[in-house]
């Protein structure tokens, strides 16, 4: 990396190309490979908001949307090679658990994520964040990741019909005899042949090639897995249905019940904005010697500032994608990646139609991929250690078996406290840990009046 050319114009000026060793040429290159990897979710996020009963055409036009704010923003005040989208794990619980589960109206759900956002907002601007980032022990972060993972994967599943109900032992695997299971089946064995070979834009390959065989395989009712859209290119459309539809309201009438997911949508969000952070800027050799972030703060302030555009436009919460890394491999090293994975999003808004046809069945592999890598977490923790293995295995199993990501939450924290009691650890358990566990009691106290 060079550090001594000189700068060669304004925007060599601005974005620090030349002290970064980098040009426009390999920007935009790193900013379509960017693009590439998580295109997938302009197909995924909609199909799985959709479930909340919001229109799956202004989902498409709201998913883009928010990519395209959080990016630029990421670009022109961080100068960092981050995308920024809504985020996977998050858009399952506001479907699934929020709406789905706890009979929370979409419009009330949407509210409950922007204001985590501007509590995120608050404690990006202040030495908060730093300290709450330090009080929760990785094994809960990781327990929440991979409970989330295995959740992804289980609704991915189950949404394609490769997992059914069964009266005998409730959940069964769909009948191979269905060429659509089948065609998932083959899916789930070569998408992650594509991920491991490291094919460039392997989700959205997948994704593209099981949509298009998908024309020719026939569901139980007799349509086609996959119908032709109306028309391919359409201008794209103001998502009114999905705009400002927030219902602060319902928030604060129901606060006590919703506070655990509100916790989830904060940690989920705080601590996966800081391991991308690290993880890309570290990839692309940005890291200062004393090993901080270039530009943390703003960053920060994006990732907070997007949750908050998300939600107002109709979508869930907005995030910066680990999968920038395929960019910074590709020789990003400036904002200007951003800039041109938020430009790739515009164009990607004159084909909003063609998203809207994609089954289920084509999205399922690559949620599996997707599910399957935030599991990899528990690799770094030692798993012969009760006091990991117990909160982290019933985070995840019950989250799954319960169909209930709270549930999980609430009975692995509450395992990790009585764990390290009686161990005699209780150092371990820190003053936001005791809140949490405050919190999940009252918690399963109010579900158990309801339930």
């Amino acid at each position: 990396m060079s550090s001594t050319a000189a700068p060669k114009g304004a925007m060599d000026r601005y974005f620090k190309l030349s002290e970064r060793g980098s040009s426009l040429r390999q920007e935009v290159i790193a900013g379509i490979t960017t693009f590439a990897a998580m295109a997938y979710i302009i197909a995924v996020n909609p199909a799985i908001m959709s479930q909340a009963g919001m229109d799956r055409g202004d989902l498409v036009i709201a998913t883009a949307l928010a990519a395209i704010f959080g990016s630029v923003m990421m670009g022109l005040a961080a100068n960092l090679p981050l995308a920024v989208a809504p985020a996977m794990g998050s858009n399952v619980i506001f479907a699934f658990i929020l709406v789905k589960q706890m009979g929370v109206p979409w419009q009330g759900a949407l509210a409950m994520v922007a204001f985590t956002g501007v509590i995120f907002l608050l404690l990006s601007v202040t030495r908060l964040r730093e300290k709450v980032a330090r009080d929760v022990p990785e094994v809960l972060k990781v327990g929440i990741s991979a409970a989330v993972g295995a959740f992804i994967v289980f609704i991915a599943l189950r949404g394609a019909g490769f997992v059914v109900a069964n009266p005998s032992t409730l959940i069964a695997m769909g009948s191979l005899k269905q060429p659509a299971v089948l065609l998932t089946l083959v899916g789930i064995l070569l998408t992650p042949v594509l991920v491991a070979r490291r094919v460039p834009g392997a989700l959205v390959i997948s994704i593209a090639a099981l949509t298009i065989i998908g024309f020719f395989v026939p569901l139980p009712n007799g349509q086609m897995m996959t119908r032709a859209p109306e028309s391919i290119f359409a201008w794209p459309h103001w998502p009114a249905s999905t705009f400002m539809a927030l219902d602060f309201s319902y928030l604060f009438t129901h606060f006590f019940v919703v506070l655990p997911v509100l916790f989830y949508f904060l940690c989920g969000e705080f601590f996966s904005t800081l391991a991308t952070l690290i993880g890309v800027t570290s990839a692309a050799g940005l890291r200062k010697p004393d090993g901080s972030i270039p530009n943390a703060t703003a960053a920060f302030v994006t990732d907070a500032s997007a949750t908050i555009v998300g939600p107002v436009l109709g979508t869930s919460v907005v995030t910066a994608y680990i999968e920038s890394v395929t960019g910074v491999q590709a020789g990003g090293r400036t904002g200007l990646t951003s800039l041109v994975v938020a430009a790739a999003f515009v164009l990607s808004l004159a084909i909003w139609p063609v998203f809207t046809i994609i089954p289920a069945q084509a999205t399922a592999p690559a949620l599996v991929v997707v599910g399957v890598l935030m599991l990899q977490g528990v690799a770094r923790l030692d798993m012969t250690d009760l006091t990991n293995a117990v909160p982290v295995s019933l985070t995840l199993l019950l989250t799954v078996l319960t169909n209930n990501l709270i549930n999980g939450m609430a009975l692995g924290t509450l395992s990790f406290i009585l764990l390290n009691l009686a161990l005699g650890r209780g150092r371990e358990v820190t003053g936001v840990v005791w809140g949490l566990g405050v919190i999940f009691v009252a918690y399963l106290v109010v579900m158990a009046r309801f339930m």
